[in-house]
């Protein structure tokens, strides 16, 4: 098998998982605060990186970084997965899964915006055009079709939604200058975080929690959208010949999701979702047709 074709694999198989994660996001809400699901999901996805780590014999990897870089790891965490996954399951908790999903993607927008005043990169036309057709969406679907009103169904839901796109954004440009494996900076990400969930759990809503469902949907949250998944995305860029092909192969994600969000949670899909979707996945790939465009003239040389 060619490393295109196991990046492919790979790489479907994270769209797989990333399509079951707003409704298991629902699911884990259904009994759970969202500062509770956090806490659960963190520390199996402690455990699950750890496991990783054992089993490919890389474990020393995380005693052996400087004091700076643990440091470093303490104040990651405090973003991701502390205040990144607490806007994102504030969303879940208030918004139907159809809505919040979408408007989570737009993240890849936004860092784009953030890498011109941060990284120096330029902002194009077709960035600016990929912007307005994607906040087209965001606007649909967060007015469930009334956008001639601006009457949004959960400003609150909506703003933390939007929140956790720029938080995100913001963690990925600071990781552009980290220097630490991925898996083990991950790692060590959620360890550092665990304690401060921990905390501000006991703080507000406390430990104790039903013994239902809601605790293993969170348990497959920590373990597959906050592991595994990770893991296997970055198999897959570094088996892909074609990262490109690789990459778009996030746009099957949200429509296969609505499909257990419909199947699963037994929402009815708008039709506003479907044109909001749409709308953010057309922004989402002019986007991308820069990044592939600049990709074609520096290999090309011209």
């Amino acid at each position: 098998m060619t490393n295109q074709k196991t990046a492919m694999m790979y790489g479907l198989g994270t769209v797989l998982l990333w399509s079951t994660v707003a409704t298991a996001f629902k699911l884990a809400l259904a009994d759970l605060a969202p500062v509770q699901m956090l806490l659960v999901a963190c520390a199996s996805s402690v455990l699950v990186m750890g496991g990783i780590l054992l089993l490919q014999k890389r474990w020393h990897l995380v005693f052996s970084l400087g004091k700076r870089q643990y440091i470093q790891s303490f104040g990651m965490g405090l973003i991701n997965p502390c205040l990144y996954y607490f806007l994102l399951f504030g969303a879940f908790d208030r918004l139907p899964a159809q809505e919040a999903q979408p408007l989570n993607y737009t993240w890849a927008l936004v860092l784009a915006y953030l890498s011109v005043p941060f990284l120096g990169h330029r902002l194009r036309r077709l960035d600016i055009v990929a912007g307005l057709v994607c906040y087209a969406g965001v606007v649909v679907i967060a007015t469930r079709g009334a956008v001639t009103t601006l009457s949004f169904s959960d400003p609150l839901g909506v703003s933390l939604a939007i929140g956790s796109t720029l938080v995100w954004a913001s963690y990925w440009i600071i990781a552009t200058r980290d220097t630490r494996d991925p898996v083990v900076g991950l790692f060590l990400n959620f360890l550092f975080g665990l304690p401060v969930i921990a905390l501000i759990c006991w703080w507000t809503e406390g430990l104790s929690m039903p013994a239902t469902g809601s605790i293993a949907a969170a348990v497959y949250v920590g373990t597959f959208e906050m592991g595994i998944a990770f893991v296997l995305w970055s198999y897959a860029m570094k088996k892909a010949e074609n990262t490109s092909r690789v990459s778009n192969l996030i746009f099957i994600s949200p429509f296969l999701s609505l499909v257990f969000i419909y199947l699963i949670l037994g929402e009815r899909i708008l039709s506003s979702t479907y044109i909001g979707l749409v709308l953010i996945m057309a922004g989402l790939w002019l986007q991308q047709k820069k990044v592939k465009a600049r990709e074609r003239v520096l290999i090309n040389g011209d």
